[in-house]
């Protein structure tokens, strides 16, 4: 078994432990890979552990390995754009991606919408979310959400406003969680998530299904709070070059 496949199987191990603490199946749960910076050799020894989903966080990167990778195989992969989009690469986004992450404003959910057009299957999107109130964090304000009016009122019109966009299918939220020194410490920022996800379902009358949280550090907390999508990366295919 190589490296990579030892790793996918330790981590799809935690998750079931993780799992197992919560009552929940592990099958609702999906292992994305996050690629980047990683040679398409990697992904496919990921693909021959296993592995469907892939995240790429660039994408000038992900328009040279994706074709790359994909002419090696028989199979579909499904790729998912987990990283901030300038908002000069959106057009690039459609066709590429079959999932974005990272749907941190209004105004980037404008601009996707307008480049798949009518006539064209709607792309599936999560509405990227700050829970954790830090500055370099993107994402829609959603610190004290639940204490704040303000933030709560403001958050409401600005999810009602992208949900309500053409050609987009808006699935569920991400967020991105501090480094801490105990893992212990993020749990808040995704119990707050799924918080959120349900009074979002309940005031907007949604069926937003998809939590993205959860990284390396901290994917087993994350998914004992509901994670159904956890990105890692590092603890697959090692320390990034």
């Amino acid at each position: 078994m190589s490296k990579i496949a030892d790793n996918v199987q330790h981590i799809r191990g935690q998750i079931a432990d993780a799992c197992a603490k919560s009552g929940r199946d592990p099958s609702s749960v999906k292992l994305i890979a996050v690629s980047k910076r990683k040679p398409a050799a990697d992904i496919l020894e990921a693909v021959r552990a296993g592995v469907q989903h892939f995240g790429e966080n660039r994408v000038e990167e992900a328009e040279e390995k994706i074709p790359a990778v994909m002419a090696q195989l028989d199979q579909r992969l499904t790729w998912h754009m987990v990283g901030h989009i300038q908002s000069r690469k959106a057009r690039d986004i459609p066709g590429l991606f079959d999932v974005v992450h990272s749907v941190d404003s209004l105004k980037l959910a404008q601009k996707l919408s307008r480049q798949i057009g009518n006539g064209t299957t709607p792309l599936p999107v999560l509405i990227q979310v700050n829970t954790s109130g830090e500055d370099r964090k993107s994402g829609l304000s959603a610190f004290d959400w639940q204490s704040s009016d303000d933030v709560r009122t403001l958050l409401v019109q600005q999810v009602r406003a992208i949900v309500e966009l053409p050609h987009l299918h808006v699935q569920g939220l991400m967020t991105m969680a501090p480094i801490v020194d105990h893992i212990e410490a993020v749990r808040p920022v995704f119990k707050s998530l799924a918080e959120l996800r349900q009074m979002l379902n309940e005031t907007l009358s949604l069926t937003l299904t998809e939590l993205s949280m959860g990284m390396t550090d901290d994917f087993p907390v994350a998914v004992e709070e509901g994670a159904t999508m956890v990105r890692v990366g590092r603890a697959i295919f090692g320390e990034r070059d």
